[in-house]
């Protein structure tokens, strides 16, 4: 059983390909969102192109460097997106462990690199290691201060497979048995934000005596790290996502009012606050660098 990967259908004319999207097996659905793989290696790019921006997310990420290494630029202020002006921090150890982050955040590749970015459900991370998604929101650390031993052992098997393919079935053959054995029930169709939020609540709810509105807000926040109104929030820019690149496929202008309430937004302006508390920047100019600007190729490879 094999993951699958899939390629942008296009990419803007001027930029490279964005890399591969691995869509996990159906039996790891409600575990994995998906992995992220890119490579720059073989490319001329500018010190500018070798920026890499990406969203807040509620999902817990692990990473490998195959070749090349990243560091974290820091933003000067909150409400602002580093640039190559700004502070450098190493990212610390071989593998990098995240958890939930509230904020963008952006890295910058000094050389050619390739590297691979698992992103887990955090409720499944917790049931599988033990780790509170809660302890690691808005944290990115070692994962060998952190993950159990066979987890590093399987993070050192990966890093020797001789290609991509090769990485994701070493992945899928040591979650598989360990999911099997503690994963909660059925997956869920689908692992869309929305959806998953909804799931969630509807196993705070079942799960354990006690059904107060507080209970469950601490049950949720346990096994995700962030509270449920948070989820929501993710759940609806992602649908403002899909929705803008639909209509950018189809041909058609992008409607930022029809967009924000299909989402399920009160109206533009909150559509707007979310979008920029998520990635930094407000919905048109979210959607011109999707277009046109290197550094996004995490919101293309998306798609």
């Amino acid at each position: 059983m094999a993951f699958l990967a899939t390629s942008p259908t296009r990419h803007p004319e001027g930029l490279i390909p964005s890399g591969q999207l691995w869509l996990p097996h159906a039996s790891l659905s409600a575990c994995l969102r998906a992995t992220i793989v890119r490579s720059t290696l073989g490319h001329a790019l500018s010190d500018t192109q070798r920026i890499n921006r990406f969203p807040a997310t509620p999902l817990c990420s692990l990473s490998w460097w195959f070749t090349g290494r990243s560091e974290r630029l820091v933003p000067g202020r909150p409400d602002t997106m580093p640039g190559l002006d700004s502070p450098r921090e190493p990212y610390a150890g071989r593998w990098v462990l995240a958890g939930p982050q509230t904020r963008p955040s952006t890295s910058w590749c000094p050389e050619p690199t390739h590297a691979m970015m698992v992103m887990f459900m955090p409720d499944a991370l917790h049931l599988l290691t033990g780790l509170a998604p809660e302890d690691l929101t808005d944290r990115t650390v070692d994962a060998a201060t952190l993950l159990p031993r066979d987890w590093l052992a399987m993070c050192e098997a990966v890093q020797h497979q001789a290609g991509d393919a090769a990485r994701m079935e070493c992945l899928e053959q040591f979650l598989l048995p360990r999911w099997q054995a503690c994963r909660p029930g059925p997956a869920t169709a689908s692992q869309r934000y929305g959806d998953w939020a909804a799931h969630l609540a509807q196993r705070a709810a079942l799960s354990a005596p006690g059904r107060s509105l507080r209970q469950l807000e601490r049950r949720i926040k346990r096994w995700a790290g962030l509270p449920l109104r948070e989820l929501r929030g993710f759940g609806r820019a992602e649908q403002a996502f899909f929705d803008t690149i639909a209509a950018d496929a189809a041909a058609s202008p992008v409607r930022w009012a029809e967009v924000a309430a299909g989402a399920g937004f009160s109206d533009q302006s909150h559509m707007c606050r979310v979008t920029r508390r998520i990635t930094g920047y407000a919905p048109q100019a979210l959607y011109e660098g999707i277009r046109s600007d290197e550094a996004f190729w995490a919101y293309r490879i998306w798609v």
